[in-house]
Parts: structure tokens; sequence; C-alpha cells
């Protein structure tokens, strides 16, 4: 990311304009811009000319969702997702908490609330197993299961689709028991496709040899794209292996043509775990995330 870091650009390519059509779908998920408040991210939001934001519910708790709402709003932003629900392996499902996050997503008017759908019973993200570590993957994801059967219902009521997102087989024992594309359809294909989705986030998949067919399959399943692209080497911290889309080894190409021709027409969702990221300045992340999407991620 050193166009970011250093502030320059790369020979030939200028940053979008604000009004650049090519902007249209493209949306900061809040993450990339980790430093900035809620104001500020819905404030570059507008000066750069993207439409479109993904919330996490740590800087809207911070305001309340119906405040949040209305900053939103009065922007003219759309909200893409809501990040995140889930972790529903544990023996209760996290129900209480994930029944908060539909009606906060609803507040919103939130395109899909983001299920990371949790690792292995004992086992804390980022940590250690606790004395309590259950090594029955079968039954974690059984547990997924039951939580989303009682978590679609409530969500159909109130107007939000769950979207579930597979991650990375690297995070199964501690984030999610959910690897692949077609895990996730396998879950998403027993509730109605406006209460539960699935997210194609390119990170995640792209290593998958079955992952163009599974987007193929998911159709008007998918409920978010997200892209980033997979650094090499892999940092100490593997959650922070994302980098920006042109610094790693993804071909966005196949998979955005897969995900266009699916018939999604949602936002294209810019979500970047990464330490130099986060400590650059984010109006230069985001004049590289402009650069970038145009240059590196087909239109949609």
């Amino acid at each position: 990311m050193s166009d970011t870091l250093a502030g320059a650009r790369p020979a030939g390519v200028e940053t979008p304009a604000p009004g650049d059509p090519r902007l249209d779908r493209l949306s900061l998920n809040q993450w990339t811009t980790r430093g900035w408040t809620l104001e500020q991210a819905v404030d570059g939001c507008v000066r750069h000319g993207i439409r479109s934001i993904g919330l996490w519910r740590e800087k809207v708790a911070e305001h309340g969702p119906a405040a949040a709402a209305r900053l939103v709003a009065d922007a003219g932003l759309r909200v893409s997702s809501l990040c995140r629900g889930g972790f529903l392996t544990g023996d209760d499902g996290n129900l209480d908490d994930n029944r908060a996050a539909v009606d906060e997503a609803a507040a919103l008017g939130a395109a899909c609330l983001v299920l990371v759908v949790g690792g292995l019973p004992g086992v804390v993200p980022g940590g250690s197993p606790s004395g309590g570590l259950s090594r029955d993957l079968a039954l974690a994801r059984e547990r997924v299961a039951r939580a989303l059967d009682v978590l679609a219902p409530y969500a159909g009521e109130r107007g939000v689709r769950l979207a579930l997102e597979p991650l990375h087989p690297m995070y199964c024992a501690d984030r999610a028991v959910l690897s692949t594309l077609a895990q996730a359809l396998d879950l998403a294909d027993g509730h109605p496709v406006e209460q539960v989705g699935v997210v194609v986030d390119t990170f995640h998949v792209w290593w998958d040899p079955d992952v163009l067919a599974q987007i193929a399959r998911a159709g008007d399943r998918i409920a978010s794209y997200q892209v980033s692209d997979f650094l090499v080497p892999l940092p100490a911290d593997v959650l922070l292996a994302r980098g920006m889309m042109g610094d790693g080894v993804i071909d966005f190409g196949p998979l955005t043509a897969a995900v266009r021709a699916a018939g999604y027409r949602g936002d294209v969702e810019v979500e970047i775990f990464n330490a130099d990221v986060w400590a650059a300045d984010p109006d230069e992340v985001v004049a590289t995330m402009k650069r970038r999407f145009v240059t590196e991620v087909p239109p949609m």
C-alpha cells in the first residue's frame, strides 16, 4: 500500500473525483478507516464522493441506532451492511445480542446484517482455548443452524436480511466454522431468500476451487460483495492480512464477473483489516481505495 502511505499516485492514474460514475457502487466499510469516528467517516464519504457506508456496531453504539441513522440519512448515504452479529456456537447461541443487532440493522435501514458465526466453543477470537473447549466441529455447526432457525424469522419480521459470511479456513477454530460459500449456502437454503443471504468476501473465498460455481449457485442469495486483497507473507496476526486491492494475490476479475453474472446489483464494500492502513492518514487511504477500486475491480 505504498501509494497510500507515501501519498503518491500510480503513474497515469488520477484519483476519481466526486461524481465519477465509477464510484456509484463503492462503499467504505468503517473498519478500513478504523480511526475515524462515525461523524468523520460520514463526512469523509461525502467529501470523497462515496455514496454508501458499511457500519460497525461499536461505532453505532457511540450514538445509538436512531441518531446514527439520522446522521447517515442526512448525509444522503446508503448503509450497505451492519457488521456484525453472530458468534452462535456457544451454549445459548448469543441470541439476545443477535436480536439486538437485528433491531439496530432495522433502525439503520441496512441492506444486511453480517453474521460471523463463531468458532469452536471455548475458543476466544485471537486467543487461546479455555477450559470449556469443545473440539466437536460438527456440533458447533449444528448450533449455528439451530440459532439461525430462531433468528431468521425474527429478522424477517423486522425487514432485516441476515448475511452469513464464510471466513477463510485459518479462522475456523476461533471465528467462523463456516469456511466455504457452499457451507453458507447450504444453511441459507433452508430459509426464505429475503431473510438469509450470504456474503461474498474476496479475501475469504478467493482460494476455493469451487467458488465460481458457488457464486453462480448463490444467485439472489448474495447479500453483500466485499473486496480486499490477500497479502503474502501473512503477518504475525493473521486477522490483519487484508490489503488494498492490488497489493496481494487475488484476481478480482473472475470473482467480480461471477458476482455480476449472478445478478447482484448492490454496493461493493471495501473492508480492510491492516495495521499499516489504520496507521495512515484516512483521507489518503480513501483516495487510494478509490484509485484501486477503478483500476483493480472490474465494473459491476
